[in-house]
């Protein structure tokens, strides 16, 4: 451009002074200085054109962001970003329960449970139709039972179905959590067997027994069958002692 400029209207200043700034602008450059003055093209991938650090290299002060800016977390001892990303952003009440279940029996269920309230404790996600208390109940945590007796103050609702038609029992049978199973239908929890939690088939047809069974969950197929056992019993001697009165 300041050549045509020369040309055209004459103009000597403009391109005194590019001439003379060109060449410092080319020996600043890091890349052109690394191709004409340090080697060329055969070793540029052994330097470090733009100043860039390994991983071994950072300091404490030093942040690595991804494209859009975001603080990418290195756990320690890593040679790799985690993938991981910080945000500033507060996550949804249906994202910290999806979250809660991706991560399986070793999740952190305290996020889930310091975010329940008597107004969401029924909530269901949008596209499943998954409750807290579904969740909790096929999660296998340590700390699921004593999560879902919180629960059972706050008023979840056992009972409730998602999109497949299985309500908790069907949650704890299919993926093997005895312990819950044990507290859905227990009497000193949520009582299952009288409300009918063990009864109900999803749209498959099957009861949470048969998925108990189907999915080999020995342990959780003993709970309900002994649940049901029990209460039988009992019923039969209530009948007996009205009949005898």
């Amino acid at each position: 451009m300041t050549v045509g400029l020369h040309m055209w209207k004459g103009m000597i200043v403009g391109l005194a002074i590019q001439s003379i700034m060109t060449p410092f602008n080319l020996v600043e450059n890091p890349l052109v200085s690394a191709l004409i003055f340090k080697g060329g093209f055969s070793n540029l991938k052994e330097k470090k054109v733009f100043g860039e650090k390994t991983r071994e290299e950072l300091g404490a002060t030093d942040e690595v962001t991804d494209a859009a800016g975001n603080t990418i977390v290195l756990k320690k001892g890593d040679t790799k970003p985690n993938k991981k990303i910080e945000s500033g952003a507060k996550k949804s009440f249906e994202d910290v329960i999806l979250d809660t279940w991706d991560l399986g029996a070793d999740a952190d269920i305290a996020p889930l449970m310091a975010a329940l309230n008597k107004s969401n404790i029924n909530y269901a996600t949008k596209e499943n139709g998954w409750t807290p208390i579904m969740i909790m109940s096929g999660l296998g945590a340590k700390e699921a039972v004593s999560a879902m007796k919180e629960m059972k103050k706050l008023g979840a609702n056992p009972a409730k179905v998602d999109q497949e038609g299985w309500n908790a029992l069907h949650w704890a049978a299919f993926h093997g959590s005895a312990d819950a199973a044990k507290y859905l239908v227990d009497k000193d929890g949520f009582d299952g067997i009288a409300i009918g939690l063990h009864e109900l088939t999803d749209k498959e047809g099957k009861t949470p027994l048969v998925h108990a069974r189907d999915e080999s969950n020995a342990d959780v197929a003993k709970v309900i069958e002994e649940a049901v056992a029990s209460s039988s019993g009992q019923s039969g001697a209530d009948e007996g002692l009205r009949k005898r009165k």
